[in-house]
């Protein structure tokens, strides 16, 4: 949802100084600016903490991902910290001097939805094992070997959404099209539906086992909080549909790993779709150890946070982040805004 409001009123009529520390935003500079733009731009995706706190006392925005309180103190001038992305739980918010607006931006809910609809075409129709079997010189269709499965139609099987924001409502668009049921939990299960979508059932909060038992492809949207986390744990997987298919592309922590792995060992669930992790990659690129704890199984598709990578992502909400400085600049209203320091 876009939030428009005042920004602070403009010091004067001054050029901006604005450094971009996101390593993926900082790829798209000529989204970001233009030749008539009169604002001083320095990126800085590969410094230091000690190098981006050295260069931030005369910055009026920061373009991050990630900002520390030592940041959030050494910046005494900032007047908006634009996150290039839909979380901003990484910014110390009680950290940062009064007046400081703290900015958002999205654009990645359909190409995670397709993401979804891979990925859950590679687990009911067996593609890692089947892509295995066939490497190691091995023809194991229905036809030459009857331990083989069918793989199912999309069309019989039922989606079912935890959540149910923009991601839930892309993927809801997706599998509709291709002829599935869908289901879904929501906090306000009553408040109307977007133009044009239709669920077949639409539950609260506390409907989540019901969810669980009627869907073949758990598909899990919902951002992580206190009531969020762990949501997924063993006694969601006792009452899920044997058999069904779990689809995380949430944050890691929404679903219990030890329960994860439970489900899996016992051949209740399904498979599993991960591309959200529990733990966060070295800094020389290592994966979080709970990759090692999914890696044995080959009901399990493994993808590295990448879900919504798409390059439009990037180049609207590069378009966000240029828009939200010139109208800093002009004194006008913010889109997404989040935060603003009193």
């Amino acid at each position: 949802m876009v939030i428009s409001v005042s920004p602070p009123s403009p010091r004067d009529t001054a050029p901006l100084k604005i450094l971009v520390t996101d390593r993926i935003m900082a790829r798209f500079g000529a989204e970001l600016g233009s030749a008539e733009d009169a604002n001083s731009w320095q990126f800085g995706p590969s410094w230091s903490e000690s190098e981006v706190i050295a260069a931030l006392p005369d910055i009026d925005v920061l373009v991050c991902s990630a900002m520390t309180p030592a940041m959030a103190q050494a910046a005494h001038q900032l007047r908006l910290v634009h996150v290039t992305g839909a979380g901003y739980d990484k910014v110390p918010l009680d950290t940062l001097r009064a007046g400081v607006t703290v900015a958002n931006t999205f654009h990645h809910a359909a190409p995670i939805a397709e993401h979804v609809i891979m990925v859950s075409l590679m687990l009911s129709r067996r593609v890692i094992p089947t892509d295995r079997s066939l490497r190691a010189g091995a023809w194991r269709t229905v036809g030459t070997d009857g331990s083989v499965p069918f793989h199912p139609s999309f069309r019989d099987l039922t989606v079912g959404l935890v959540g149910f924001g923009g991601i839930g409502q892309e993927v809801a668009r997706l599998a509709r099209s291709l002829g599935m049921p869908v289901r879904a939990i929501r906090q306000n299960p009553g408040g109307a539906l977007p133009d044009g979508l239709t669920l077949d059932w639409v539950g609260g909060t506390g409907d989540l086992p019901e969810l669980l038992a009627t869907s073949d492809i758990v598909v899990v949207t919902v951002p992580l909080s206190d009531h969020t986390r762990g949501l997924i744990n063993a006694e969601a997987f006792a009452a899920l549909r044997e058999g069904a298919l779990l689809v995380n592309v949430a944050r890691g922590p929404v679903v219990d790993l030890d329960a994860l792995v439970g489900a899996l060992e016992s051949g209740r669930l399904g498979g599993a779709a991960i591309d959200v992790w529990w733990g966060a990659p070295s800094d020389t690129g290592e994966a979080p150890p709970s990759v090692a704890r999914l890696s044995t199984f080959d009901n399990v598709v493994l993808t590295p946070h990448y879900s919504g990578h798409a390059r439009s992502t990037f180049e609207l909400r590069a378009g966000d982040i240029r828009a939200n400085i010139a109208s800093l600049v002009a004194g006008q209203p913010l889109i997404n805004v989040v935060h603003t320091s009193a």
